[in-house]
């Protein structure tokens, strides 16, 4: 008997895949990633020249992705009818086979996976191998610390309404807004409803070749790529440094 593997590939430098899900991918015989019609696939891109030979690819491609309102009532139905379809046909591998399915980041973490994991978890066997979330990978780009002692880091995304945003950014210490995009006015509003604007900075495609880091002042609202997220890094306590006499 198989069972389903989801493979966390990290924030988009394949050195920063885990040795646990470099292995997972090396040996899968399949292997099954999401992509937009017509695209490669970031996942996919990631472990180019990992696969051996002979795997079997299954390329999962999203029905519907900026065509129709996230929270329109025939997006969900077609993004439920693919996730319905896949993880009958995942399951079904299953039976005999291991498949990887790839993810980026952490699957847990905002991933498409956990809506297959949902809809598996209880027909066949399914393993998780954790990832570096990309706003990790993203902060880390900055070069700067992303916490401070008591700060509280609060994760929103862009898909949120405008008032939520900036209700959750006048509370919060350091500020990560996910799913930009698209949303990037609306966010740069938020911020600077909520005064944090001027310590906004946008990172582009973190710890991958086209990396760039911007202060959200500098980017025009219509700039902003899929994989981009937004940092207010926090500046909590810290230890008072001691004079040396």
């Amino acid at each position: 008997m198989g069972k389903v593997i989801c493979a966390g590939l990290g924030p988009g430098d394949p050195e920063l895949m885990s040795v646990r899900a470099d292995r997972a991918i090396r040996a899968a015989c399949h292997i099954a990633y999401f992509r937009k019609k017509g695209r490669s696939g970031q996942a996919r891109r990631i472990v180019e020249g990992l696969l051996r030979p002979d795997a079997i690819e299954h390329a999962m491609e999203y029905p519907v992705t900026t065509e129709l309102p996230f929270d329109s009532p025939a997006y969900n139905d077609a993004l439920a009818r693919f996730y319905d379809d896949w993880s009958t046909r995942l399951a079904a591998l299953a039976v005999t086979e291991d498949v990887v399915v790839l993810c980026e980041g952490d699957p847990f973490f905002y991933g498409s996976f956990m809506h297959l994991h949902a809809r598996m978890k209880d027909r066949v066997t399914v393993e998780v191998i954790p990832g570096i979330p990309g706003m990790a990978g993203c902060w880390t780009a900055t070069g700067r610390p992303m916490t401070w002692g008591d700060d509280v880091l609060t994760v929103l995304t862009g898909t949120m309404t405008e008032s939520d945003l900036a209700r959750h950014m006048v509370a919060a210490d350091a500020i990560v807004v996910m799913k930009t995009g698209r949303n990037l006015a609306k966010i740069r509003r938020a911020l600077a409803a909520a005064g944090r604007l001027s310590a906004a900075v946008l990172i582009e495609h973190g710890t991958m070749a086209a990396e760039r880091i911007r202060p959200l002042t500098d980017v025009a609202d219509d700039a902003c790529p899929y994989f981009a997220i937004v940092l207010v890094h926090g500046q909590g306590r810290r230890p008072a440094r001691e004079d040396v006499a």
